[in-house]
């Protein structure tokens, strides 16, 4: 579909979770505005006091896999379009925003390997510090919070790179 069709309908979604999420972006092919984008990728930060209405939002579209009160669920649109809906909180909205924006490449050759240069693992959305790379241990009791994802670039030493270079 292309940019502009999609962006509507992307809109759309953020502007019916958006009452019960303390964040609610679009990430994706869409927020690095490809000229054809065949998904829809959200990320959030439900509020507590909203989980119910936020459940019930996203229990109307028909469910591929998770729930809307995990860490992922994959929902399909009425107009057929694939909604990947991830669930971030505080202390990894960075991370995940950053992720989930893509593409899966940069994701992977930059952030990924960013960060395991660094010496940090990702468990469960959340950073650890490498204590033996030999052996993976990992020093659980001092997680590294990414707030933002200008953070993630900071702790990888990489200067921020705007959505839409992100090749």
């Amino acid at each position: 579909m292309n940019y502009h069709e999609i962006k509507a309908i992307a809109d759309r979604i953020v502007a019916e979770l958006n009452p019960c999420c303390d964040r609610c972006c679009i990430a994706g092919s869409i927020r690095r505005k490809k000229v054809e984008c065949k998904d829809i990728e959200i990320v959030i930060i439900p509020k507590s006091s909203e989980l119910i209405k936020l459940v019930a939002i996203v229990d109307k579209w028909q469910k591929v896999k998770g729930e809307a009160t995990g860490k992922y669920t994959q929902r399909i649109l009425p107009e057929g379009i694939k909604l990947d809906l991830f669930i971030a909180n505080n202390d990894n909205w960075g991370l995940i925003f950053a992720i989930r924006t893509g593409s899966a490449d940069f994701s992977h050759k930059v952030l990924a390997c960013g960060w395991k240069k660094k010496g940090y693992t990702s468990v469960n959305g959340i950073l650890y510090k490498t204590i033996n790379p030999c052996e993976s241990d990992l020093d659980l009791s001092n997680p590294i919070f990414v707030r933002e994802e200008k953070d993630l670039f900071d702790l990888i030493e990489v200067e921020y790179i705007e959505p839409e270079q992100r090749i």
